[in-house]
């Protein structure tokens, strides 16, 4: 039997469904790539890149194949990398541990690599009908509001009280649609600011909006203040060719390419920080030219002013990678292959005459 709020929001899902690229038909390939890119990012950000990496990834047999750093090239722009190489890793994961056919129950989703408790539970429900229900952060919002939960969001306490919530309402066998119907009410209707409540078909059901204090609900921690760092970069070009460094595989920005450099440290001027960043990293003396460009960025714990700068280098001498970096020269044309970072690819383009 569907209860109030389950059989309200299938009604209103069926006449209001967004259309997304990967709804109706799609593979659960296309649903799981789809949740994955949908981490921490809009919906309208992701359905280009989305359509993009199926033309060339079209299933878990090709994207397994593909080299990584094709994989993070068609992933540049999307940010939060680790989610890229997560989707490589477990693609070759199901190529061989399950015939290249992603697995339908939650336990084993969350063991593949870059799948948690929502991912899981949203593909097994979205693509293979399985009876779980979802936390993200619209389905969040909305069940906060209609239970008028006054705990801090994203917290283990507040998270159970709401999938309870979730759990209840769920109407078996339709998990899939429940799901992203309360998904699509937070992205349309139940909004972080001024919900449209006269329009919402769990007005009546809504205990903040029955209160009157639906703009206050939900309760967030404060933000931490983000620190701030002082990076350097090297524009390095020799007989043509420009010098780039690959970043290690683990950590921020894992895999991709950028201009050699490095934080600032306490006290230490920007030609200073330069040339000891290089040395430590290549094992190379540079000369500090002029000015580059700065450049501004904020990552998901802080943020970064990068100051890059035309460099030279004695002639005869050559780079060695002292912490286990790749480095290449290249063209200026060839900058476009490599996957980079929001800051350095700005650096390319700039070079590129496209800045």
């Amino acid at each position: 039997m569907l209860s109030t709020v389950g059989a309200k929001i299938l009604a209103w899902y069926a006449e209001n469904a967004r259309s997304l690229p990967w709804r109706g038909r799609s593979s659960p390939y296309q649903i799981w790539v789809a949740e994955i890119m949908l981490q921490q990012t809009r919906v309208e950000t992701v359905i280009p890149y989305y359509l993009r990496w199926m033309e060339r990834f079209p299933d878990v047999a090709s994207l397994a194949a593909a080299p990584e750093e094709e994989v993070l090239r068609y992933w540049e722009g999307l940010g939060y990398y680790a989610r890229a190489r997560n989707l490589w890793r477990a693609a070759q994961k199901i190529q061989h541990e399950y015939q290249g056919e992603l697995p339908s129950d939650i336990s084993s989703l969350r063991k593949l690599p870059g799948i948690g408790e929502y991912t899981a539970a949203a593909v097994a429900s979205i693509a293979f009908g399985q009876n779980e229900a979802t936390l993200d952060g619209n389905v969040r919002r909305v069940l906060a509001r209609l239970t008028a939960c006054r705990l801090p969001l994203r917290t283990p306490q507040s998270d159970r009280e709401l999938l309870k919530f979730a759990r209840a309402q769920l109407p078996i066998g339709r998990a899939g649609e429940y799901n992203q119907a309360l998904m699509d009410l937070g992205a349309t209707i139940c909004t972080p600011r001024q919900p449209r409540c006269e329009r919402c078909p769990l007005s009546t059901d809504c205990q903040s909006f029955q209160q009157n204090i639906q703009n206050e609900i939900p309760i967030t921690k404060p933000k931490n203040v983000l620190p701030h760092y002082v990076v350097t970069a090297a524009v390095i070009a020799r007989n043509d060719k420009l010098l780039i460094a690959q970043r290690p595989s683990q950590g921020l920005l894992g895999g991709m390419w950028e201009f050699p450099g490095g934080k600032c440290q306490a006290g230490e001027s920007l030609e200073a920080c330069l040339k000891r960043e290089i040395r430590e990293e290549l094992d190379l003396e540079i000369e500090v030219g002029a000015s580059f460009g700065v450049y501004r960025h904020t990552y998901t714990h802080y943020r970064v002013t990068l100051h890059a700068f035309l460099c030279t280098i004695p002639n005869g001498h050559q780079p060695t990678p002292l912490e286990g970096q790749t480095f290449q020269w290249v063209e200026r044309k060839q900058l476009s292959q490599f996957p980079m970072g929001k800051i350095d690819r700005q650096i390319a383009r700039q070079l590129l005459g496209e800045g």
